[in-house]
């Protein structure tokens, strides 16, 4: 159970009524701080619909991120977006076996974006293998974004869990589909 309440919209005022159009539980506990919630809803909003980097890319990296830190809720809904994006299944699959150390048919700009969503999740810096890597396949702009990318849903996924933040019942068979390690 969450450690904040969830809010509805009429628990907000009027003019924040708009920050639940999408009502999801992360939502729900950050409209606690309607002025923060804006400026976390406008940073996801340049992630998904406005930076240059492949989207698909974009959510293998916020899988491995979440698979990395074992996060049901940041996994699961990841996994659904991920879908409307281009990742397969065939993807979750080898994310999960390329974080086994297990061989995978990812390219190897795929292999340096899923290696940079480990390494971040772990420590707070980059090696220069895996940055050398992802230079090969994207220009600085993309790198930064990729970089911002991971950054963030690191520190989603510690709010998800300062906050335990409920996994909604309609994400829940992601997470049978595709289990996060015990």
């Amino acid at each position: 159970m969450a450690r904040v309440p969830y809010l509805n919209p009429s628990d907000l005022a009027p003019n924040n009524r708009d920050l639940l159009a999408r009502n999801i539980n992360l939502f729900r506990a950050l409209t606690h701080s309607p002025d923060g919630a804006r400026s976390f809803l406008g940073l996801a909003q340049y992630i998904r619909h406005q930076s240059h980097l492949d989207s698909r890319l974009r959510e293998m990296a916020i899988l491995q991120v979440g698979y990395s830190a074992r996060s049901p809720y940041e996994y699961s809904h990841h996994i659904k977006i991920g879908y409307d994006f281009g990742v397969t299944d065939a993807d979750i699959q080898g994310i999960v076996a390329e974080t086994n150390g297990k061989p995978t048919r990812f390219t190897p700009l795929e292999k340096a974006v899923l290696k940079a969503g480990r390494e971040l999740t772990a420590q707070p810096s980059l090696s220069d293998e895996t940055y050398d890597q992802l230079k090969q396949g994207l220009d600085n702009e993309k790198i930064v974004d990729l970089l911002m990318v991971i950054a963030i849903y690191c520190g989603v996924v510690r709010l998800l869990g300062a906050l335990e933040i409920d996994v909604e019942a309609d994400y829940a068979p992601y997470l049978e589909k595709f289990p996060l390690p015990g």
